[in-house]
């Protein structure tokens, strides 16, 4: 008997220090449809009544809100590094080829105005969250890469800072060192999304993340960048690195050993979180 309640004591005490997840339905109006986000919540949330900073963790391309929970090869990461530095995570859906913008051509995809407008909002009005800039902060991988660098660019009234681990920083996917059937696969797929697979249309060129080099050095939010040196997109990122040094915009900005790679972006992402941990105390805004 006694050894039935020490294990009992054992389990009580690490559940009670472990993050929780919730899947939280975040209904479209723009889109008319519904869709889920995953959010985990730090042990330390129930403990307490302050209000907590925000990351945004974006997916990449062909996958959706919960790859982060379930892809990466330790499928603790993201609850860990949540309750290491009591940050509340958000992972949104982004649709398996939404590209984070507000689609021209398709009026289904909408998911700058998802995440700014609708996410966000149900976001703050469920949680005790830092209602401002200054504790929302956003990343992600490939897709959501170029994700967290457009919202974030386009609303630095929303964020605080961004970073991108082996993003799509160049729409144009004609540069991207891939064979011809993923090439021919994404011509179509942007064919859908933006009404044309001419990278030369004024519609890749001013959303492509290498061209924002101005506007990202006007807004000066804190950026992390990196990419695998063996990436297909490493050529795109190396672009964006070198244009905003030539800018002269300081960035935090690094190439790794590895691929396009759970086991890349498993390495990556508590580098973002320490990087945006420190932004956040700068800030004022951590939980102790």
């Amino acid at each position: 008997m006694r050894i039935f309640i020490y294990l009992a004591i054992i389990l009580f005490t690490f559940s009670a220090k472990a993050s929780t997840v919730d899947s939280l339905d975040v209904p479209s109006a723009v889109m008319n449809k519904a869709y889920k986000a995953a959010v985990v919540l730090p042990a330390s949330y129930a403990k307490n009544q302050a209000s907590y900073p925000v990351l945004y963790l974006l997916h990449g391309g062909g996958g959706h809100f919960r790859d982060w929970l379930t892809s990466t090869p330790d499928k603790n990461l993201v609850k860990n590094l949540a309750d290491k530095y009591n940050l509340i995570i958000v992972m949104p859906e982004g649709e398996t080829f939404g590209w984070y913008m507000d689609s021209p051509f398709d009026q289904a995809s909408k998911f700058e105005t998802y995440i700014t407008k609708e996410v966000i909002q149900k976001i703050d009005a469920t949680y005790r969250t830092v209602k401002s800039n200054k504790g929302r902060v956003i990343t992600g991988l490939s897709m959501g890469g170029h994700g967290a660098m457009y919202l974030s660019t386009h609303h630095p009234d929303l964020f605080g800072a961004a970073g991108t681990m082996s993003g799509a920083m160049d729409m144009n996917f004609t540069k991207f060192k891939i064979n011809a059937d993923f090439s021919k696969s994404l011509k179509d797929r942007f064919e859908k999304l933006l009404g044309t697979s001419d990278v030369t249309n004024e519609v890749f060129v001013k959303n492509s993340i290498v061209n924002m080099v101005d506007a990202i050095k006007k807004n000066g939010l804190p950026t992390i960048i990196d990419c695998g040196v063996d990436d297909f997109l490493i050529d795109a990122n190396r672009e964006l690195h070198s244009r905003l040094l030539y800018a002269g915009f300081p960035h935090d900005y690094t190439e790794h050993p590895g691929a396009h790679t759970w086991p890349y972006w498993e390495n990556s992402l508590p580098y973002h979180v320490l990087f945006f941990h420190n932004i956040l105390k700068k800030n004022g805004v951590t939980v102790e």
